[in-house]
């Protein structure tokens, strides 16, 4: 049954009566009139015409696929990148293909190998562990690759990074008015970038306002997932009475305030709350958490941009943007009057 049968090429060309080579070049996005365009995409609508995408890699030399590599897809922070650079990318003509590599370096390495063998035209990549055989292996990759974090001085990569020091100086000068006295934190593994930027902010802001900060007051989650927050907030809440807490991110906040619930005690009454990366789960829950909004939307965007921009010109000066912090204030860290 003719009707039945895959749209080629040659149906094409002849529904829309032009030549092949025509319409070889319009479904490549190579240049042709606008008349004959309009013809060619006319005629490929009607017949139902879907491009051999393996073929047409081959041919042009590219997948039209740009990869995002995170840790942890299910948080919050990440769906929000996600859902932008996947906004950028299809306007700029790609699809956007998402990994979840975890925690560790490697599963990234294998990952940017994979890009190397005709996987995707480019990567964006937003490491928690920045380690030498990664830096390596961004450094020897012959594609494109941004990375939303910090990246050791020297390395010479497009990266979009917040500025997580800046952020909790925000979140201690806002407690400090409020009049805490015994500020906690509730840090993820010290050991991963976000960890080591955000224990730093908060080491020189207690310094900076001749608060203490004794050991007992600080804890390291295992992880930034809610159910490492428990384990933490828990430890946190046996060896000391903080008046206000400072959490690494959201999904710790929220299980710091869970923890604090059993105990009895009130937020922001007995103990004042603040997460990082102002999202969506901070406005949801009751009461709402005063958060850090270090910019997840905006680095995505730009993370983005950065990549359409170096695929369009590989020879494009190295580009390193750094995006400003803001305290999102609600109701966990200010007693209403």
């Amino acid at each position: 049954m003719a009707e039945a049968k895959k749209s080629t090429l040659v149906l094409v060309a002849e529904r829309a009566g032009v030549s092949i080579a025509s319409v070889s070049r319009v479904l490549n996005g190579l240049p042709a009139s606008e008349q004959i365009s309009a013809k060619v995409k006319a005629a490929a609508q009607e017949l139902g015409y879907v491009a051999d995408a393996t073929a047409r890699s081959l041919k042009v030399g590219r997948t039209e696929q740009i990869a995002l590599a995170v840790a942890d897809v299910g948080n919050p922070v990440y769906v929000a990148m996600m859902n932008e650079i996947s906004r950028v990318v299809t306007d700029a003509g790609y699809r956007l293909v998402t990994s979840s590599t975890g925690n560790d370096a490697e599963d990234q390495i294998a990952l940017l190998s994979s890009l190397n063998r005709g996987y995707a035209d480019g990567m964006i990549l937003s490491p928690l562990r920045v380690t030498e055989p990664l830096i390596a292996e961004l450094r020897a990759s012959r594609l494109p690759i941004v990375v939303i974090g910090s990246l050791p001085e020297g390395v010479e990569l497009d990266s979009v990074r917040a500025d997580s020091v800046a952020g909790m100086g925000l979140a201690i000068k806002h407690l400090a008015k409020q009049g805490r006295q015994r500020i906690a934190f509730v840090n993820g593994p010290v050991d991963t970038v976000p960890g080591a930027a955000r224990l730093r902010g908060y080491v020189t802001a207690m310094d900076k306002r001749g608060l203490p900060m004794h050991g007992d007051l600080q804890v390291n989650a295992d992880d930034f997932t809610f159910a490492a927050g428990l384990v933490a907030a828990e430890a946190l809440l046996d060896q000391s009475a903080p008046d206000a807490i400072v959490c690494a991110n959201d999904l710790l906040a929220v299980a710091t305030m869970k923890v604090l619930a059993r105990r009895g005690l009130s937020v922001p009454g007995d103990v004042a709350l603040i997460g990082m990366d102002d999202t969506e789960i901070a406005e949801l829950v009751t009461p709402s958490i005063t958060s850090v909004n270090l910019g997840s939307v905006k680095r995505a965007r730009e993370a983005a941009k950065l990549l359409i921009r170096r695929l369009a010109d590989p020879d494009a000066p190295v580009k390193q943007v750094v995006i400003a912090p803001k305290l999102t204030i609600r109701e966990s860290s200010v007693i209403p009057h």
